[in-house]
């Protein structure tokens, strides 16, 4: 009688695909790629998407990052009508940037306007590495030099975060120009005393960390984040030689006098509003 009772089999409950995918909403939960622990997606959100158990900054897109900085209906949105073409007609070129338009909801790699931080007025540019990467084409370039212009036009501070893997590889040297073009832009407004701000999140690599994100009058940037020009792997090839396993963090970057500050995504705005009040004379910027 024991015997049998042991020796009988069970019988489980089993879950469908079909219910699984019912049962779990696709993209209900999040797995941290730092500890590999796994939250629920509003957990993350609530925690302005960074990890509750490592504090690993996940990225945040561009209307997510204007949400969570400016005072809410603040945020002016300039030049949202422009688009990409195609100058070297590249093949499926636009159909990878309506279906990068689709999937972000924004219409190119770069959002720019102005708003508030805790009541002081400023301009902003978010890049979002969800569009093609972030890569900087004619159309980030031309959005990102209007926005300096606009700001040196008003007389009030820049800030702009990064988030790129380079160039637009399908748009040939007309991306390279934009590397001139911004960095011409932020020249003008400096001899104009105009306060610029980069603030490089993961990744910032290519023409981008090599023109306007390293021209700030501060350099920051989030915990972690890959920062850097070529890839680790070239470098090592090409000096022959191990690199240190946290080179081209921002933290490597900070110890090595390259960047002002390091500053969790939780202190941002309250680190921006503290130096856009300092710089503030008035209606103008120091």
């Amino acid at each position: 009688m024991i015997k049998d009772i042991f020796n009988k089999k069970r019988k489980y409950a089993t879950i469908t695909k079909q219910e699984e995918h019912e049962d779990v909403p696709e993209g209900l939960m999040v797995k941290c790629p730092s500890c590999r622990k796994i939250y629920y997606r509003k957990e993350i959100e609530k925690n302005l998407l960074t990890c509750p158990n490592c504090d690993y900054h996940h990225q945040m897109s561009a209307p997510e990052r204007i949400g969570h900085l400016l005072d809410e209906g603040s945020f002016e949105e300039w030049d949202q009508d422009l688009v990409s073409e195609n100058p070297l007609q590249f093949p499926d070129y636009l159909k990878k940037i309506e279906k990068d338009q689709k999937k972000t909801g924004i219409n190119e790699g770069v959002v720019t306007g102005k708003g508030t931080i805790n009541g002081n007025l400023t301009a902003i540019a978010v890049m979002d590495a969800r569009f093609r990467m972030g890569s900087m084409g004619s159309v980030v370039g031309e959005k990102i030099a209007r926005a300096i212009e606009r700001a040196n036009e008003l007389q009030i501070p820049l800030i702009l975060f990064t988030a790129s893997g380079g160039a637009r590889m399908q748009e040939g040297v007309l991306s390279l120009m934009q590397m001139t073009k911004t960095s011409v832009a932020l020249e003008r407004f400096d001899r104009s005393g105009g306060l610029f701000i980069s603030y490089m999140t993961n990744p910032t690599t290519g023409g981008v960390s090599a023109s306007f994100a390293s021209l700030g009058d501060y350099n920051f940037a989030e915990p972690q984040a890959l920062i850097g020009f070529a890839g680790r792997r070239i470098i090592e090839q090409t000096i022959r030689e191990k690199l240190p396993d946290d080179f081209q963090t921002a933290e490597f970057l900070f110890k090595h006098g390259q960047l002002d500050r390091v500053i969790p995504r939780h202190e941002m705005k309250g680190t921006l509003s503290t130096i856009l009040e300092i710089h503030q004379i008035g209606d103008g910027i120091k």
